[in-house]
């Protein structure tokens, strides 16, 4: 396990809008208001887009992504992360239930997914910290890591 202390810094609400897309309209909100590291959440809707919904084969390394892609409005609720990249790039790692009806999906947005009407998002800066997201060759996967 990789700990690192910090403590909360500013507060933001954001009302996204129809055919916003995520993680572009966050990572550039955040390098814009200087925001690199936070905790998000997303509240709304969504409608179009693709997600990731596991791998092929959780055995095989690095992983291959199964991609869905998410039609209709469906509902949202997502929770993530804000870290920079090695580049220092602000970078979002959020995982959301989608549903419609009475189906329901999980998985990351990282793909991209498009916000249907509304989305409520609010990020919470966390300040002190130095982790960075670093691609580990083994998966593949950008980890959190100290800088």
């Amino acid at each position: 396990m990789k700990v690192a202390e910090g403590s909360l810094g500013r507060v933001f609400v954001l009302r996204l809008e129809d055919g916003e897309r995520l993680p572009e309209c966050i990572e550039a909100f955040a390098r814009e208001r200087g925001v690199s590291r936070a905790f998000c959440a997303l509240v709304g809707g969504v409608d179009g887009g693709t997600i990731v919904t596991g791998p092929v084969d959780g055995g095989v390394m690095p992983p291959v992504p199964v991609l869905t892609a998410l039609t209709g409005a469906q509902e949202v609720a997502a929770v993530g992360t804000l870290f920079p990249d090695a580049d220092g790039q602000p970078r979002l790692h959020m995982h959301g239930a989608f549903g419609r009806g009475q189906e329901a999906l999980v998985g990351c947005i990282r793909p991209g997914i498009e916000v249907w009407t509304i989305g409520e998002f609010v990020i919470i800066e966390l300040l002190g910290l130095d982790m960075t997201r670093r691609r580990d060759q083994a998966t593949g996967f950008e980890l959190l890591c100290d800088s």
